[in-house]
């Protein structure tokens, strides 16, 4: 049976989606400036996506600023996010500096949830969960797949091999060429809520094909949504407000 995920005051694996609003600012500027819009909303998550910092190689740099977003969103819990080169992040940075950024930031207690890629090398990544856990920072395993939708089984697989690996919540972003590749993932999310998911999950199909996939989680399974205010993270991230009606209308407990 799936188990809820409780960060703060939010349950994530329960009710509807709980939506997730990027921060992707480059400079200090364009941080503080997103944050404010965010405080204007009502948010459930927020994710810092590092890899757009400019000082992001600086952990200096990188702490201060956690530090500030922190104290900017006060009970908003916050996802600690570099997303790599080679999954759809916006700049390189090396497994070293990578792992060595990571460990830092887990040791500030500023972040409530970390997100680590599934393929990253395992010796990186197994030490990474576990120094996260040990922190008591929940960690999101997760794949993102910018060339093709894989077939179900594949999906499912990467999900599972999540969920045994030491995530908190598993999650997979795929991207779809066609419609019937939506409906592989909403399949997929589905099967696998039913069947095989021991924690909650996070699934969703980019682009504007996708759209669907990012408002229909309480029906297929997927516990989280991202929504953008200032900027996008990822293409067919939809409006906050537009994606609160839309979720709304597809909800199945509307008290939740």
């Amino acid at each position: 049976m799936q188990k809820i995920i409780r960060v703060k005051d939010v349950i994530i694996g329960q009710g509807k989606p709980k939506i997730c609003v990027p921060i992707v600012g480059s400079t200090l500027e364009e941080i503080n400036i997103a944050v404010e819009a965010i405080k204007a909303y009502e948010v459930d998550l927020v994710e810092w996506r590092v890899d757009f910092f400019n000082q992001v190689t600086s952990i200096l740099e990188v702490i201060e600023m956690l530090k500030q977003i922190k104290n900017k969103i006060e009970n908003i819990p916050i996802i600690f996010t570099f997303r790599t080169e080679h999954e759809g992040g916006n700049k390189p940075l090396d497994l070293s500096t990578y792992k060595a950024l990571y460990q830092a930031v887990i040791k500030t207690n500023y972040i409530d949830l970390i997100d680590i890629e599934l393929f990253l090398p395992d010796s990186i990544r197994d030490e990474l969960i576990d120094h996260a856990k040990q922190n008591n920072i929940a960690v999101i395993l997760s794949n993102h797949d910018f060339q093709q939708t894989p077939t179900k089984q594949e999906i499912i697989n990467r999900l599972t091999l999540a969920q045994e690996t030491g995530a908190d919540i598993a999650k997979i972003a795929v991207m779809p060429k066609t419609p019937a590749d939506v409906l592989v993932l909403l399949d997929a999310t589905y099967t696998m809520k039913e069947k095989y998911a021991q924690v909650p999950i996070i699934t969703m199909a980019m682009a504007q094909l996708g759209m669907l996939t990012r408002a229909t989680g309480e029906i297929f399974g997927s516990s989280v949504t991202f929504a953008s205010i200032t900027e996008s993270s990822a293409p067919g991230q939809v409006n906050i407000e537009e994606l609160k009606q839309i979720v709304d209308i597809f909800s199945l407990n509307k008290d939740k």
